[in-house]
């Protein structure tokens, strides 16, 4: 069996080790019991962003506001690319709004704005919203 990977819960932030073989048997996280992979994006927060960002899954953000339009049209495709990717990649959605601090930490000049992390670094930025294709063919771009 192959070294399993670390993977932070998203409700809990509290690291699970799961065999790559299991990534789509639903795994439950080990602290809370909530599922540690959902088919959603979770809600990203200036407290859990850092322990977030551990773990040997990509992370994909979606920065966003409430009352940006683009952003609010483009939440369907972020929510069907969180089905397609389970278990590949781990979708989070992080409002602008709610946490400024964090959105300047990262940079954001524009929303929506999609940053892809691996091992904890960005490997990659878009800005604007895209459709389910051309979003799902960026990803290959970097690697998912």
């Amino acid at each position: 069996m192959a070294n399993p990977l670390l993977i932070p819960c998203p409700s809990c932030n509290g690291l699970n080790r799961i065999p790559a073989e299991r990534l789509h048997d639903a795994p439950r996280c080990g602290r809370c019991k909530s599922e540690v992979l959902p088919d959603a994006p979770f809600e990203l927060s200036q407290s859990n962003f850092a322990s977030q960002l551990k773990g040997d899954l990509p992370l994909l953000v979606d920065v966003w506001a409430d009352w940006c339009g683009p952003c609010r049209s483009f939440a369907p495709t972020f929510a069907q690319a969180a089905k397609q990717l389970q278990g590949r990649c781990r979708l989070g959605k992080l409002d602008s709004e709610a946490n400024p601090q964090l959105s300047t930490q990262l940079g954001i000049r524009s929303i929506p704005s999609l940053i892809l992390f691996k091992g904890g670094v960005e490997v990659a930025r878009q800005s604007g919203a895209l459709p389910l294709p051309q979003l799902l063919g960026w990803l290959k771009q970097h690697g998912l």
